[in-house]
């Protein structure tokens, strides 16, 4: 496909930039940019002085122009920093390349010079690139030779773009192109926005948190008995299990598997484990001082738009407040006269395979409000009276069973997580396998199609390539996960449209704030605009969402961190605990 013609021409640029006072979570400082037009080589090389002096950008930024960058939402901060009107038309080559070479296997990353490598173009040599970015980041003053150095610098990467837009043009979705320019737009955006953090908690959590490690791990493991000084010591936790029978996951030699993404699961069946993960992954993982807070008390990092296979966002586990252990959530906490929402799609996965399937019950099931109910209910496992009151531990196998799907787990891995014998696993996975069938014959022919055709693709064309070491299991639940950051990024387009400020995307929430006069109002609406993005990916199949609202000065929390949350702040002898996930004490 050919690109559209642009009268007022088609403008590569690029920014150097630092943050504001060298401090990770600052907005951006512009030190300069140079824009080069296409067609005519008509080049602009202007200094940060210069740029402060300009009311907008000087190039055409309408709909007669576009803007073409690479992992624009760097450009689009400067913008923002400047004051500058964003550009109507984005062509984001970030984007544009991680779709044409998504799955496969890429040499030299999915940066810009490896973009140019696999297009078999010359680029600056990776180590001078490096140099010139520590230049930039050392932050000014800079003499005459430094300016010109850092401009010429900034040149080259305008110059790469000129070789790899025409390189790249005809693996270019045109069309959708243009959509996740906008989504590149609102993602700086949000980065401007960021979190708003308890900076003084913060503080204090940094300076006492090696003081209190030893009194933390006396409070927490006293319901545990697993800690030796500050060793998790296994066979405690063997004796612990097995006094609570509780069936852990174990490795192929039979040693007990303790990686965290077990801890977590096994956390979600059990909540009584969940301050003993919380424990663990803190004395193991956390570094409060990559957490990126600004001046200004807010949590902002590159949101790392696409990096995922499924789409998704996939910002720093350390930088971004919603990566490290959920207890730290706990930091999140709105400004005076202000609100904070966590607004996330009920059951997103779930609904979303129903309407791609195009199973009727599986829709039904959805559109009751608890599809592991219905699920019982239509499997005939429980009366249709039943509530989950009523029948709370067959709703929970059921529900298990719905996840055990999402996640492609088998028999025994369900097993383990509903502590009940492997038949009985087996039996509720038939169960789904009869209800939902034609579910299940989607489902295989997704796999069917990824194996012979070679490629996967969304609603709106994110597509994904097969290589020669396909993972079933990732395959069948990508259209979920992918067309979930479709709805995502549409519903973050238009809420930053309309004015609503999001903080934050998560997944398959998201976070926003708004002054307490106005939040029940604008929840109301973020939630409209979610099932209305909803429906324009699966067809008009609209997906409902839930709210968590915080007003200030009650402050964020994911319950299955409150536990840690509090007893963290006890041991430091903070004010701060957290009464019910949400409010405060």
């Amino acid at each position: 496909m050919t690109m559209p013609h642009y009268p007022g021409g088609v403008w590569l640029v690029d920014f150097e930039f630092h943050p504001a006072n060298g401090r990770e979570g600052n907005l951006p400082v512009p030190v300069c940019m140079v824009a080069r037009e296409l067609t005519s080589s008509r080049t602009v090389r202007l200094w940060q002085d210069e740029l402060a002096r300009l009311p907008a950008a000087p190039f055409p930024t309408d709909e007669s122009a576009l803007f073409v960058a690479y992992y624009a939402p760097a450009e689009m901060g400067c913008f923002i920093a400047l004051g500058w009107p964003m550009p109507a038309n984005v062509l984001d080559l970030f984007i544009a390349f991680r779709r044409h070479t998504n799955g496969k296997r890429i040499p030299a990353g999915n940066g810009l010079l490896g973009a140019l490598a696999y297009s078999g173009l010359d680029a600056l040599a990776a180590d001078e690139k490096d140099a010139m970015r520590d230049l930039v980041l050392r932050g000014g003053p800079w003499d005459a030779v430094e300016q010109r150095a850092i401009l010429d610098y900034c040149e080259s990467d305008v110059l790469a773009l000129a070789k790899l837009l025409p390189a790249m043009q005809g693996d270019i979705d045109w069309p959708r192109s243009a959509l996740q320019g906008r989504y590149a737009v609102v993602v700086a955006q949000i980065e401007a926005n960021g979190v708003p953090i308890d900076t003084e908690a913060l503080v204090a959590l940094k300076n006492g948190w090696q003081g209190i490690q030893h009194r933390l791990i006396t409070a927490v493991d006293a319901g545990f008995g697993v800690y030796e000084g500050t060793t998790f010591k296994l066979e405690r936790f063997e004796r612990y299990l097995a006094s609570h029978r509780i069936a852990w996951p174990r490795l192929p030699s039979g040693g007990l598997d303790l990686q965290d993404d077990t801890f977590k699961d096994m956390a979600r069946m059990h909540p009584q484990l969940s301050p003993l993960r919380e424990l663990r992954g803190a004395l193991s993982q956390m570094r409060l001082s990559d957490l990126a807070v600004g001046d200004d008390g807010r949590n902002r990092c590159m949101l790392s738009m696409f990096r995922s296979k499924t789409g998704r966002n996939q910002p720093s586990n350390t930088r971004f407040i919603f990566g490290p252990s959920v207890w730290l959530r706990g930091l999140i906490q709105p400004s005076e006269g202000h609100g904070l929402a966590y607004v996330d799609w009920s059951q997103q996965e779930f609904g979303i395979a129903a309407a791609l399937s195009g199973d009727t019950a599986m829709m039904a099931a959805y559109a009751s409000g608890d599809p592991y109910l219905a699920f019982a209910k239509q499997a005939g496992a429980v009366p249709q009276d039943a509530t989950k009151h009523s029948h709370k531990a067959v709703r929970d196998q059921f529900k298990a069973c719905v996840l055990a799907v999402q996640y492609g787990m088998g028999a025994e891995s369900l097993a383990y997580r509903i502590n009940q014998p492997t038949a009985r696993a087996r039996e509720l996975l038939d169960l789904h396998r009869r209800t939902y069938r034609r579910f299940w014959a989607w489902s295989d022919g997704v796999l069917h199609q990824a194996l012979l055709g070679g490629r996967l693709w969304t609603t709106f064309g994110w597509q994904l390539f097969v290589d020669d070491t396909p993972n079933g299991r990732s395959l069948c639940n990508f259209p979920m996960q992918a067309n979930g950051s479709e709805m995502l990024r549409l519903a973050c387009i238009r809420l930053i449209g309309d004015g609503v400020r999001v903080c934050a995307p998560v997944h398959d929430a998201i976070l926003i704030e708004a002054p307490l006069a106005d939040l029940d109002a604008v929840v109301a609406h973020t939630q409209a605009v979610m099932r209305a993005a909803s429906a324009a990916v699966l067809d008009g199949f609209m997906l409902e969402s839930d709210a968590k609202i915080v007003r200030a000065p009650e402050r964020y929390m994911d319950e299955r961190g409150e536990r840690m949350w509090n007893t963290v702040m006890d041991q430091l002898g903070l004010d701060t605990r957290i009464v019910g996930a949400g409010g405060t004490a």
